[in-house]
Order: structure tokens, then sequence, then C-alpha cells
């Protein structure tokens, strides 16, 4: 109960209480003892008020100290609410840092991971494109091998299959020799004639041999370049021509003894992708197509920018 009705009630009551507390000589009428007697009816009813009032006050009071243990305790709850509102506040806080750190973490690792597939595909494509071009080089080279060795296996044939225009020369040599021999025996000392050659330089020889080829003249200038090859004034050149006079003839099987004798004198001449395309058709014309599209195949690898090496895909397209 409010402490204001308290106060208001002991000013109504306090008159009556005054009144009423005057003693008498035997003790009778004493509202303040414990046991009261002869009382009138206005000290009964004084009494009475008295003890009610007393309740009331008791009562106020106990309600007083719960109000206060309430206050104590809403007090404290409302501290402990503060408290858990802050701590909330703060993990709000710390929980959007935490997700924003999150979220930058996990910007970098897409954007890391971007950077390393994009590297990793570079790398792989750059990886492909090396691995094609090792293939390429190792298909050339055992192009370039594969050729070389059917040459090579060419080479041993022609030596051993071909008889050289010098080899059969010789042989006519030989025979003439005989003959003269013969004749001069027979007609008591005749003396063969002398060669006009005899007399000319090595230079002038090959000069005059170069302007009758030039004019297709290939009898007279293959005495000129055979007398050269006696001299053996540049023999792989002078080879080289004969074998060029032969193949115009279309005596293929001595251009072909020509070209190998060219060759073997000095393989790195300026002409060797004329004189290894010829050897090819010679080849291709009798009959052996097996060394003709060896050689033709040769020409192409080891010339491939050359009209040589075009006209020898013409004539392996042609070689079923």
């Amino acid at each position: 109960m409010n402490r204001s009705i308290l106060i208001a009630l002991y000013a109504i009551l306090l008159p009556y209480y005054l009144i009423g507390a005057e003693p008498s000589a035997f003790g009778a009428g004493n509202l303040n003892s414990p046991e009261p007697y002869g009382l009138t009816s206005s000290e009964k009813t004084l009494l009475e008020n008295k003890k009610n009032l007393q309740k009331v006050v008791v009562k106020s009071n106990n309600q007083a100290n719960e109000v206060d243990s309430l206050r104590e305790r809403i007090d404290g709850l409302q501290t402990i609410i503060e408290s858990i509102s802050s701590l909330s506040r703060q993990n709000k806080l710390d929980l959007k840092s935490i997700n924003k750190e999150n979220s930058d973490e996990l910007k970098s690792s897409v954007e890391f991971n971007k950077r390393l597939n994009d590297s990793t595909q570079l790398n792989n494509n750059s990886i492909k494109e090396n691995n094609k071009l090792i293939l390429v080089n190792i298909t050339d080279i055992e192009k370039i091998n594969l050729a070389i060795a059917e040459i090579t296996k060419l080479i041993d044939k022609i030596n051993s299959t071909y008889v050289t225009k010098d080899e059969f020369n010789l042989l006519v040599n030989d025979v003439n020799n005989f003959k003269d021999l013969v004749t001069k025996e027979l007609k008591d000392g005749s003396k063969q004639k002398k060669s006009s050659l005899d007399s000319m330089s090595s230079a002038d020889i090959e000069n005059q041999a170069k302007i009758f080829y030039d004019k297709k003249l290939y009898s007279e200038s293959y005495e000129y370049y055979s007398n050269l090859v006696k001299r053996n004034y540049r023999p792989a050149r002078a080879h080289y021509m004969l074998g060029e006079i032969e193949y115009y003839r279309k005596n293929y099987s001595d251009a072909i003894a020509y070209y190998k004798k060219s060759a073997s004198l000095y393989s790195k001449a300026s002409y060797m992708d004329i004189l290894m395309l010829h050897t090819a058709i010679s080849m291709d014309n009798t009959g052996d197509k097996k060394n003709a599209k060896t050689f033709y195949n040769a020409v192409i690898t080891k010339y491939p920018n050359s009209n040589g090496a075009k006209i020898a895909n013409n004539k392996l397209s042609l070689i079923k």
C-alpha cells in the first residue's frame, strides 16, 4: 500500500487514539494493554480499528519490501538485458566484419582460381603446340632419314648393276687399240691422227663444249666434255654435263651412270637439284619406279622451294 495512504489513516485515527489513551485507575479502558478490558463501545471500535490499522501497516510494509525486491530484480534484469544487448551489438559488428573478410577472401580466391585456370589453360595450349611442332619435326626427320637410306641403297644398287660410261669407253678403247694394233701391223706402221683438241687449253675446251651444248649440238659437246674427263679437268661438272647430254638424247641408262659419278665426286654442287631430278626421271623412264619415287621424294625434301620440287611432285603423282 502507498505510504501516503498510511499517513492519511494516521491523521484520521490519531484523535480517537489520544482520547482513549488515558488509563483509568484500575487499568480499565487501556487500549495499549496486551489484553484491554472495561472498554466502552467507542474504545472497542478504536481497538478494532487499531488492530486493523496494524494489519494494514504490516501488509503495507511487506508489500513495500516485495516491491523493493522486485525493483532490485528488475534492475538486475535490466543490467543483464543491457549487457546482452551490448554483447549482441558487438556480435553483430564482429559477424559483419567476419562476413566482409570472408567475402574478400572468397573474391580473392575466385580471382586467384581464375588466374590459375587461365594460366593452366595457356600452359596446356603452349604444350599442345610444342608437341605438334615436335611431331612435325620428328616426321620430317624420319622422312629425311628414310630418303637418305633409300638413296644409299640406290647408289649401292647402281654401283653393282650399272656399267659406267668410262668403263664402257675403256672397253671400246681397248677394242679400238687392238684394232689399231692389227691395222698398224697390216699397214706397216700407219700412224694415228692426233686430235685437234690436244692443242687447246682445258678452259677453252670447256667454253666451246658449253657453246655446242647450248646450241643442242650434243655430239660435238659430248666430244669436248669427254676430253675434259680424260684430262681430269673439273671432272664432277664434266660428268654432270655428259649426263645432261645423254639425258636429252634419251639415253637414260648412260645419263644415270654419269650423274652417279658426278655426285660421288662433288655432292654439294649448285646443280645437285637438277642432277637428282633428272636421275629420278631417267629411272622413271627405264621402269625403275621404286628408285624413281625415292629420288623424287629426296628432291622435294631437300629442295622444297625449287622448280625441281614442283616437277617432282607432278611426276610422283603419276606413279601408281
